[in-house]
C-alpha cells in the first residue's frame, strides 16, 4: 500500500471561503486580506517537552528599536560561550529545546526569543525583516555569539542577518525556505486564490519595505555568507521542499549539506542524529 504523504499546515475553511468571496469582488481586497493572514502567525501552546527550558531560563522583555516592538528573550545557561537560536514561523523561543539542552552539556549557553507576534511577544503581525532586526539588536545587547542555529524562517532570517553583519563563527540552518515568491505562491495556492494575488502581495510588501522581496531570498543571502554553514533538510519535508535546502547550499562558499528522511519539517528538531550532526559541525 502506498504511504500517504505528510501534509503541511492547512488554512481553515472559513478563511478560504472568505478569501474566495473577496477575490470574486476584487483581487485587491483579496490581496489585502491574504497579506493580513500571511503576516499573522498561529500561536501554539508550549508543549510539555519545552516547559523546563521556559522555567529555567532567565526571561526578559527587550525593545527592538528598528521595528518599535518588544520580544521576550530566553537566557538559558550562564556560559560566556553563547549560541543564538531562532525559531521558525508560528514557533517559540523554546522550540529548539533539544539543541539547547545538548549545547548546555557541551559548555555553551543559549539566547533565544519569541519573535514579534509569536509566543509571549506582543503585536499580532510580523515578517522576516523583523526577525532580522531582532537578531541584530540581540547581538548588540548580548553578543558576540559564537554560533547560530535557525529553523525554517529562522534559518532564512539568520542567512540574511549574517549578510547584514551578524558575526558568528558558524551557522546551522534546518528546513529553511528559499525564494519569497515561491512561498507566496504556495500560500495563495493553499488559500485557493489566483496566482495574481501572490504577485500583488509581493508588490504590497515591496512598497512597505522599500525594496524587492527577493533581496531576502535565502539563496541570494547565501552568496554573501562566507562562514562555514551546515544546511540540514529532510527529503520528506512537505511544508518546505528539500529543493530549497539544495539551492541554498549551492550558493554557499563554505556550505555542507545533510539530508535526512522521514522527519518532515518539525520532527527533525527532536532527532538525535540531526542534533549530534549540528553539534559535531559546531565543535569540529
Amino acid at each position: 500500500m502506498k504511504k500517504k504523504k505528510q501534509q503541511g499546515i492547512e488554512v481553515p475553511k472559513p478563511i478560504i471561503y472568505l478569501a474566495k468571496t473577496l477575490q470574486f469582488i476584487s483581487t485587491d481586497w483579496a490581496t489585502k486580506f491574504g497579506a493580513a493572514i500571511f503576516t499573522t502567525p498561529i500561536k501554539h501552546k508550549t508543549p510539555k517537552r519545552e516547559w523546563h527550558m521556559a522555567e529555567d531560563s532567565k526571561k526578559e522583555l527587550v525593545y527592538i528599536p528598528k521595528i518599535n516592538k518588544k520580544v521576550v528573550v530566553y537566557h538559558y545557561g550562564d556560559s560566556p560561550k553563547k549560541v543564538l537560536l531562532v525559531h521558525g514561523w508560528s514557533g517559540r523561543g523554546t522550540q529548539l529545546v533539544k539543541f539547547a539542552d545538548e549545547l548546555l552539556k557541551k559548555g555553551y549557553s543559549t539566547i533565544s526569543y519569541d519573535a514579534p507576534a509569536h509566543g509571549k511577544s506582543d503585536t499580532k503581525t510580523t515578517l522576516m525583516p523583523e526577525f532580522i532586526a531582532a537578531n541584530l539588536e540581540l547581538e548588540k545587547l548580548y553578543g558576540p555569539f559564537d554560533y547560530a542555529i535557525g529553523h525554517s524562517l529562522g534559518g532564512m532570517a539568520l542567512l540574511n542577518s549574517v549578510k547584514r553583519g551578524l558575526a558568528v563563527k558558524k551557522l546551522v540552518i534546518i528546513g529553511s525556505g528559499d525564494k519569497i515568491i515561491d512561498i507566496l505562491h504556495e500560500f495563495v495556492k493553499k488559500m485557493r486564490l489566483k496566482p495574481i494575488v501572490a504577485e500583488k502581495m509581493k508588490a504590497l510588501f515591496e512598497k512597505k519595505f522599500g525594496e524587492p522581496m527577493e533581496n531576502y531570498a535565502a539563496h541570494h543571502a547565501a552568496k554573501s555568507v562566507k562562514i562555514p554553514t551546515l544546511v540540514i533538510h529532510d527529503i520528506n519535508d512537505y511544508e518546505v521542499p528539500v529543493e530549497c535546502g539544495i539551492n541554498i547550499h549551492k550558493h554557499l562558499e563554505k556550505g555542507e549539506f545533510f539530508e535526512t528522511q522521514k522527519l518532515g519539517h518539525r520532527k527533525i528538531l527532536g532527532d538525535d542524529t540531526v542534533i549530534n550532526k549540528a553539534l559535531h559541525f559546531i565543535n569540529e
